[in-house]
């Protein structure tokens, strides 16, 4: 397993016209002068007005969770979005939590998500999950009902492109033979794959087939300790090594009664997390402060936990 990882959401929404997106690119050089391992990014194509759904686990949402904005909050596209920032970093990793990855013709995302990965160096991982909103389904003519196929689908014909010089890819919904597709991603096994999703076994298969990593959702996310011991066992199952799959898991800050961030008795709940198995820890800082300033803070953060982790 490797070093610990310490990522931050990049905030690529806004529940109204923020003016400028400046803010978010500057956020994003901060991050990457700082040290901070890897920056995520989340995906809404559309929005309906039921978001409700978002508190409904039955259909992929989670229990008493909120939509950040309504559904005229403003989201940009997250590989169009990583795109830019690859341009302007040289060494954070970039990632999706979560792309609908269902929502892309399989063909466009394996070429897009290749492209992006090249020209950044190998730098892209991308997370995937189900979603929890059938108006997207809708409105991209996909059977909201059958979305697990669909994203199962997407992400076979992608590695079948990253992975072979001469494809072929036979299934219901599609069939070729001799394509060939470059460039490939840096990695001879294509584009990182995180899998997002409850412990259940339609999930554990397809992260045992798909995954380098997991991103536990819901209440799976409440307990690492249990949720990871359930997915190794099951991906174990499977005849993978569970081993070999990272683990998203969460980093609060703790504050002191100013305000500011206590980043020495943030860093106690690290050991206890990387003890459950998670290998990639995530944390949000709302920041409103200059570049420089923001570069200091998730300075002293990513030095003392990869201090912690003994990453550097």
């Amino acid at each position: 397993m490797t070093t610990p990882q310490l990522s931050m959401p990049l905030l690529n929404f806004a529940a109204s016209d923020p003016g400028s997106w400046r803010y978010l690119l500057d956020r994003a050089r901060a991050a990457d002068e700082a040290g901070i391992d890897r920056l995520v990014v989340s995906d809404h194509v559309v929005y309906g007005e039921d978001l409700e759904a978002y508190a409904k686990p039955e259909v992929g949402g989670v229990a008493g969770g909120r939509q950040p904005t309504g559904p005229d909050g403003l989201w940009l596209e997250p590989l169009t979005l990583l795109s830019v920032v690859a341009g302007i970093t040289t060494r954070v990793r970039l990632g999706t939590n979560i792309l609908l990855a269902a929502l892309r013709r399989p063909v466009v995302l394996a070429k897009s998500a290749a492209t992006l990965d090249v020209l950044s160096g190998g730098r892209l991982d991308i997370g995937v999950g189900v979603g929890w909103q059938r108006e997207e389904y809708v409105a991209a003519g996909l059977d909201f009902d059958g979305r697990g196929r669909l994203l199962d689908h997407t992400l076979e014909v992608c590695q079948a492109l990253w992975r072979n010089s001469r494809a072929e890819y036979s299934s219901p919904e599609l069939q070729f033979d001799a394509i060939h597709m470059m460039p490939k991603p840096v990695d001879p096994d294509g584009v990182p794959i995180w899998v997002s999703g409850t412990i259940n076994q339609r999930m554990i298969t397809r992260l045992a087939r798909f995954g380098s990593g997991w991103i536990p959702w819901g209440e799976s996310a409440k307990d690492l300790s249990t949720s990871i011991a359930q997915m190794r066992e099951g991906v174990a199952a499977t005849g993978r090594d569970p081993m070999s799959i990272g683990v998203v898991g969460s980093l609060t800050l703790v504050r002191t009664e100013s305000g500011d961030v206590d980043v020495a008795r943030t860093m106690d709940a690290v050991p206890a997390a990387i003890a459950a198995g998670a290998t990639d820890l995530r944390f949000s800082v709302p920041m409103t402060v200059e570049r420089a300033e923001a570069t200091d803070l998730l300075g002293r953060i990513a030095t003392a936990f990869h201090s912690v982790v003994g990453g550097g």
